[in-house]
C-alpha cells in the first residue's frame, strides 16, 4: 500500500456489538482498525487467490488434478 499517495476514505456505520468485535480482531492482529478493516475489505474484493493461499489451505495440495476413470458412456435410446 502506498502511504505517500491519496488513496480514498470509505465511511460505514455499524453497530456497538460489531464494532467491539473489530476492535477486538484488530487488536490481535496488532493492527489499527483502520488497517485491519482495509485488510478484511481487500481480502473480500481481491480478484485473484492470495499468494500464499494454497500453501496454508487444509491438506496442502501437492497437485495435479487426476481425473478419475469415467466408464464407458451409456447408450440411451431416441426419442
Amino acid at each position: 500500500m502506498c502511504y505517500m499517495c491519496i488513496v480514498p476514505q470509505l465511511h460505514l456505520y455499524v453497530s456497538e456489538d460489531v464494532a467491539e468485535r473489530i476492535r477486538l480482531r484488530a487488536r490481535a492482529k496488532r493492527l489499527s482498525v483502520s488497517q485491519y478493516l482495509a485488510d478484511v475489505v481487500e481480502q473480500q474484493v481481491a480478484s485473484e487467490w492470495p499468494e500464499d493461499f494454497f500453501s496454508k489451505v487444509v491438506g496442502r495440495w501437492q497437485g495435479p488434478l487426476k481425473r478419475a476413470p469415467q466408464g464407458k458412456l451409456e447408450t440411451r435410446e431416441k426419442f
